[in-house]
């Protein structure tokens, strides 16, 4: 496995159409969101408000991304669209562990590749002076480890229960 296939099973590995994940992500997003806004306004803007609302903001996009459906079906006739329909070439869903791992893993996804906005936010509010760029950086980066730490210790649980 390149380094490519890696990303790309980390961060879009799952990102078909699924209506009730994505509705799932949506709930989340706007609970994390809500942990910054309903922080007082002293501590808006340091590290752990700033990571829920960096979260949230990963979440969404990853809601969004749920609900756009596939364009998998496009060009088949008929026939070849009652096969993909049919039950037995659903994709299954991970457990509930896996799942749950997955959203922490996309929750800290948020804090490390968009940590580069709080420079914005400095530049736009000239009296915040010192933003905690590599505090939220080291905890999306922290929380985005222990999120893909549980996805592989519950899909190698799951490897290893399976009878061959």
């Amino acid at each position: 496995m390149n380094l490519r296939e890696i990303f790309v099973e980390n961060f879009a590995g799952d990102l078909e159409y699924h209506p009730r994940r994505a509705v799932v992500c949506l709930i989340l997003a706007v609970a994390a969101f809500c942990v910054w806004f309903l922080s007082s306004s002293e501590a808006q803007f340091t590290t752990v408000p700033l990571v829920f609302a960096l979260g949230s903001l990963a979440l969404l996009i990853k809601g969004i991304f749920l609900l756009r459906k596939s364009s998998e079906g496009l060009g088949l006739s008929d026939q070849e669209l009652a096969k993909l329909s049919d039950p037995s070439n659903r994709k299954s869903l991970p457990s509930i562990a896996g799942q749950a791992s997955q959203v922490v893993q996309d929750f800290g996804t948020g804090a490390l590749l968009l940590w580069p906005l709080l420079k914005i936010g400095k530049d736009i509010d000239k009296s915040w002076s010192d933003p905690p760029l590599f505090r939220v950086f080291l905890t999306g980066a922290i929380v985005f480890l222990v999120g893909w730490a549980l996805r592989r210790v519950t899909s190698s649980n799951k490897k290893l229960s399976t009878p061959h």
